[in-house]
């Protein structure tokens, strides 16, 4: 018998209840996948993050395990905000760089000191755009997601981005359309299975606002019908609008910095920051910043 530190922080924001909950278990050694994957299923967060000691320190600091309540994904930007902000409360890693190893390679997470608290900072994998999906493709999307295609915005191609865990890009038009969104989820399942991507993310973009973007993130194949406020899909966002040229501000800039708000629409909301290096015009390096808070701490004994 073990027992085992079991958190629930709400990232993406300081106040409790809001963001984007994601569990975390901070002692994981010992834990079998299946037993990860049955405490993620007890959780039900979107995702739940196993914390282990680094088997090889010489190559990174701390690894780092997620799963949603039916499988394990490689990476998550929420989940990873939540282990590195425990691991900080903990005292494990207060201030500085630390490598973490994922299933989708060993990335570098930044604790950051902030008005007696703590941001971190993630670094994502190095970001894919890929090309427009075929008009048919297209189609199925927007009957999906209930929109018709006079909805979209016309300098955003439907594509998957990704910087470690790739999303389905969808601009549109109007926020108040955004926040009215029902899609059907059974259908969107039955994309994800021919498209091999299993999020779609649903935005709006206004550059006078000082949050650049809203967004909403669907998934239900992999169990998530929404997610609060996603960091796989806003870390992408950025690389997005870098390689489609899509901010026209953007012209021999070295960088694009920008706020995101995302999780209005079902009372969990939050924000992040996204800050995007840029190369001859295309995005090379991705990060996202956001906060976090305790919702609450337990033991679990296995």
């Amino acid at each position: 018998m073990k027992s085992y530190k079991v958190y629930q922080i709400d990232s993406f924001t300081r106040t409790k209840l809001r963001g984007n909950p994601a569990g975390v278990v901070s002692n994981a050694d010992g834990l079998s996948q299946m037993q990860m994957q049955q405490i993620a299923r007890e959780l039900n967060n979107s995702e739940t993050a196993f914390i282990f000691t680094p088997q090889n320190k010489a190559d990174y600091d701390v690894e780092v395990r997620f799963f949603t309540p039916t499988t394990e994904v490689p990476l998550c930007g929420h989940a990873t905000i939540a282990a590195h902000y425990v691991r900080a409360i903990e005292g494990k890693h207060t201030a500085g760089r630390a490598l973490q190893k994922t299933k989708a390679g060993i990335l570098a997470v930044d604790t950051l000191r902030q008005n007696g608290d703590f941001a971190i900072q993630m670094t994502q994998a190095r970001p894919h755009i890929e090309p427009p999906f075929a008009k048919n493709i297209t189609a199925q999307i927007i009957k999906a997601l209930k929109i018709n295609a006079s909805d979209l915005r016309a300098d955003c191609p439907v594509c998957v981005a990704g910087t470690g865990h790739g999303k389905v890009m969808i601009g549109i038009k109007d926020l108040n359309l955004l926040h009215s969104l029902a899609p059907n989820m059974s259908a969107l399942s039955s994309i994800s299975a021919e498209i091999s991507c299993n999020g779609f993310y649903v935005f709006t973009l206004d550059e006078n606002d000082e949050f650049l973007a809203h967004g909403r993130m669907f998934a239900p194949a992999i169990g998530i019908n929404e997610d609060p406020v996603t960091g796989n899909a806003n870390g992408p966002l950025g690389a997005y609008l870098v390689h489609y040229g899509i901010l026209k501000h953007l012209q021999n800039a070295s960088e694009l910095s920008f706020f995101i708000k995302q999780g209005e629409a079902i009372g969990r909301e939050g924000q992040m920051k996204v800050r995007v290096s840029i190369e001859n015009s295309k995005p090379v390096l991705v990060q996202i910043i956001g906060e976090a808070v305790v919702a609450f701490e337990t033991e679990l004994v296995l």
